[in-house]
């Protein structure tokens, strides 16, 4: 069980994210001068230099979003044209791929926080600039929805496994409809059927909570409370629900840790966002109350089932099933080992689930919620670890800035390196990514700057 710092304040972490955005500028421009590119997308490293496993391209968001987070941290206009060259350079296709369910990360990592910036007043506005970004979200908004299996109450985006597979995940890239939707797009099907795409947000956010997060209630009373399934199956004949499964986790009735952290701040964040839409905007499909209900309980549940069952310091172990656990005995009553000889710890998930446990703090406290405070100091907890050794990368000759993630135990994609008994010290996109937006939510309490969160790439909320 985390070992949650009660006193941490943001303003104690100053120094350590000085020195970490000195780190990552470093590490930036190490990979834009060093990695080919016609590899396809750096997804992990071997050796401590990235390497790719071209299947998706998932990660080219996280990279070039990478230089525009740097740019927003320190104010260095490299980093900025960097990310604006990368996304019109890289990103289009992106905004068009219909066979991934990834476009929240890939597209808002960049035109979003592009469009974000402009509006917060660090780029200078530019109607042509703005059009461009805009587009690019209302597209990708589209195109995500149009990923979609129906079920009797609603449906879901299905995973690029087909159309019986929901992934947990999944829950971040909702946040691309949502933006859609705040730009006034419209989601056009056959016959030039008129598809809402908050509806199709709230049928995914609704079904996630639904099948992929557990209560220790009802059909699932013999299971815990937060405990989170990588993969639902449905019989897209009917679409009823048939079984839980994972992809990357150890199995279905286990929880893959980094799939619990997307859930983590999945939820969160589209509280933020929906909190100010208004309520008409939901008359047609439930209500604003009860979809904000549904995502609080999946929120608070997904964030208490990690500090439960993580190690104290805040760096859980890849699944908290994983077959070996039991070899390191009391190991939820002490710091997590990444160099253990039984299972790999993932500081990806970490770095993922910091920013939901804050998130979910500062929501539930401007509600006034007496577990405000456990969530946010939670996340505290777990960046102070993040920022030191022996996760943070202070090597020049090392590309990641956060060490011992992993990417797919179950394939055995991760790298053992020579002297160790399982895969650690390397880094991934998405990780170092989420260590950096982590790092600047922070950044921004620190400084009194307007909170960082997707929706404020829009520039009159609807």
């Amino acid at each position: 069980m985390i070992k949650i710092n009660e006193t941490l304040t943001p303003n104690d972490l100053q120094t350590a994210l000085q020195r970490f955005w000195e780190l990552s500028g470093e590490k930036i421009k190490d990979i834009a001068e060093n990695y080919d590119s016609n590899q396809g997308a750096p997804v992990f490293t071997v050796n401590g230099k990235y390497s790719t496993r071209g299947w998706t391209e998932w990660t080219h968001g996280f990279q070039f979003g990478s230089a525009v987070l740097q740019f927003d941290a320190t104010g260095d206009d490299f980093f900025l044209q960097m990310g604006r060259q990368q996304t019109l350079d890289f990103m289009a296709p992106h905004v068009s791929h219909n066979g991934v369910h990834d476009h929240g990360f890939n597209n808002l990592s960049t035109y979003g926080n592009l469009l974000r910036l402009m509006h917060e007043g660090k780029i200078p506005h530019n109607s042509w600039e703005q059009s461009f970004y805009e587009l690019a979200i209302k597209i990708s908004g589209a195109v995500q929805a149009s990923r979609w299996t129906s079920l009797p109450e609603g449906g879901f985006i299905h995973s690029f496994n087909g159309p019986h597979s929901l992934f947990v995940d999944t829950i971040r890239s909702c946040r691309i409809l949502v933006a859609s939707h705040l730009l006034g797009h419209q989601f056009h099907s056959e016959g030039d059927k008129k598809i809402s795409l908050l509806e199709r947000a709230v049928q995914h956010i609704t079904a996630t909570a639904k099948y992929s997060v557990y209560y220790g209630e009802g059909r699932d009373s013999y299971d815990l409370r937060g405990r989170t399934a990588h993969e639902s199956i449905f019989n897209i004949n009917d679409g009823q629900f048939r079984c839980p499964n994972s992809q990357q986790g150890y199995t279905g009735f286990s929880t893959w840790t980094r799939g619990l952290a997307w859930a983590m701040v999945g939820f969160p964040e589209e509280l933020e966002a929906f909190d100010s839409i208004p309520e008409a905007a939901f008359e047609n499909f439930g209500g604003k109350t009860a979809i904000m209900n549904t995502m609080l309980k999946a929120a608070k549940a997904t964030c208490d089932f990690y500090i439960e069952h993580t190690p104290t310091c805040g760096v859980p172990y890849w699944d908290t099933g994983a077959p070996n656990l039991h070899r390191l005995e009391d190991y939820l009553d002490r710091p997590a080992d990444p160099y253990n000889d039984w299972e790999p710890v993932d500081a990806s998930a970490a770095a993922i689930g910091a920013q939901g446990l804050l998130r979910l703090g500062n929501f539930l406290a401007a509600k006034g919620d007496a577990e405000a405070k456990k969530y946010r100091q939670a996340g505290l907890t777990v960046m102070k670890t993040l920022l030191d050794t022996p996760y943070l990368s202070e090597d020049k000759n090392h590309q990641g800035i956060l060490l011992h993630s992993i990417y797919h135990q179950p394939n055995g994609w991760d790298n053992v390196p020579q002297g160790q008994k399982i895969a650690c010290e390397e880094s991934s996109m998405w990780g170092d990514y989420h260590m950096r937006e982590s790092a600047l939510y922070i950044e921004k309490l620190i400084k009194v700057e307007p909170y960082y969160k997707f929706d404020n790439c829009i520039a009159t909320k609807h």
